[in-house]
């Protein structure tokens, strides 16, 4: 799982602003604003996952998004 350091380093990777994630994701940006301030991320690990999705597609889209499944 994906922790507040590495989201916030994927999301600058990508040049992506915290409301280009949160629509690319589904979420509302106060969602990443506060995954991305939090000691420890706690959520849905729907919502987590469709944020990790997101980045996975925006990094890679050619990348079929039916291959990154819930294990």
């Amino acid at each position: 799982m994906i922790d507040a350091a590495q989201l916030r380093a994927a999301r600058g990777l990508l040049s992506l602003s915290q409301t280009d994630l949160a629509k690319s994701a589904s979420v509302h940006v106060a969602t990443i604003r506060r995954l991305e301030g939090a000691a420890e991320i706690r959520g849905a690990a729907e919502t987590l996952w469709k944020i990790e999705l997101s980045l996975i597609h925006i990094s890679e889209p050619t990348r079929p998004m039916k291959e990154s499944r819930i294990p």
